[in-house]
């Protein structure tokens, strides 16, 4: 039986990471794609050599050559510049969109029944120019960053609690940027509210944190952003995608009126499948979250409109 394959382009520390974590779950074959192609090949040699520790039998290719990359299943975009200390996502905008755009066009030739998974900050306007660029239908374009915000949001209500983080489900809407959205509401700790278990002011505190989870750690690591949170988050879409387990995440998803919406890609709740986003879920929202929700699809469109003008 023929293998799945992915291809990453980016060779960094979320893209190498990345390919590790999908290597050891023996999920596919990949292509590790950069423009330095020696780092590339060098990751993935590194990477191939810890098979015979790990148990793993696929393949792992390093390259500079999108024709390597033809009849992928899933291409995962990491390649851009990250964020430094003081840095906000947008500022990203203007390098990332143009170097995203490219990567698009580029491998929609190669493959074009692929899913794009979009990493690349600004996230939400990042997906719109894959998107764009790709001419892929838009069930199979997507975004990374709920999953990452939730995975943050249910660590520091585990630590909060002192259970494991296991036992946490939490759920973060939005754009990924200061104007996420994390549900309270949505979230359980053994399956009880997280309202029930702790105070309105520690939940707040919880939820700020969440914010500028993203921002503490390029603080406080002062040369690097965050990545290995990042790969777990790609290696769980890839798994949920490739072995169509359809599970229930928070992805940036194009919506046509959904939540309101309509001709962005904004972070929602997702059924994800071997078909990409299969299912919009439609949750539940007081007013506050869809007060908080509409800010931050307003910072999605300013991001596009602004990136518009430069491509």
């Amino acid at each position: 039986m023929q293998k799945s394959k992915i291809t990453i382009i980016g060779a960094g520390n979320v893209g190498a990471t990345a390919a590790h974590l999908l290597a050891i779950k023996n999920l596919c074959d990949i292509v590790l794609l950069d423009v330095d192609k020696g780092i590339a090949k060098g990751k993935a040699l590194d990477i191939m050599q810890s098979a015979p520790l790990e148990k793993f039998d696929i393949s792992i290719e390093g390259t500079g050559n999108y024709e390597n990359t033809k009849d992928s299943d899933i291409v995962i975009i990491t390649a851009g510049i990250a964020r430094k200390p003081g840095m906000g996502r947008d500022e990203l905008l203007t390098i990332n969109a143009k170097i995203v755009s490219d990567v698009s066009e580029k491998l929609a030739v190669y493959s074009p029944n692929a899913v794009i998974i979009v990493v690349t900050n600004p996230l939400d306007a990042m997906a719109y120019i894959a998107s764009k660029a790709s001419k892929l239908p838009k069930h199979k374009v997507i975004g990374m960053g709920g999953i990452l915000d939730s995975a943050r949001f249910k660590t520091f209500i585990a630590e909060e609690l002192g259970i494991s983080p296991a036992k946490v489900d939490a759920m973060v809407i939005g754009s990924h940027s200061n104007l996420m959205v994390p549900l309270p509401a949505h979230s359980k700790a053994n399956n009880i509210k997280i309202t029930e278990l702790l105070a309105r002011e520690k939940i707040n505190e919880l939820v700020e944190r969440t914010k500028k989870g993203g921002e503490e750690i390029i603080n406080l690591s002062k040369t690097s952003s965050a990545f290995y949170a990042p790969a777990s988050s790609i290696a769980l879409m890839v798994e949920s995608i490739l072995k169509g387990k359809k599970l229930l995440l928070p992805c940036c998803a194009y919506c046509d009126k959904e939540y309101g919406v309509s001709g962005y890609f904004i972070g929602v709740p997702v059924i994800l499948g071997k078909n990409g986003v299969e299912k919009i879920v439609d949750l539940n929202l007081s007013d506050e979250e869809k007060e908080a929700f509409k800010k931050s699809i307003e910072y999605v469109k300013k991001l596009v409109e602004d990136v518009e003008k430069h491509l």
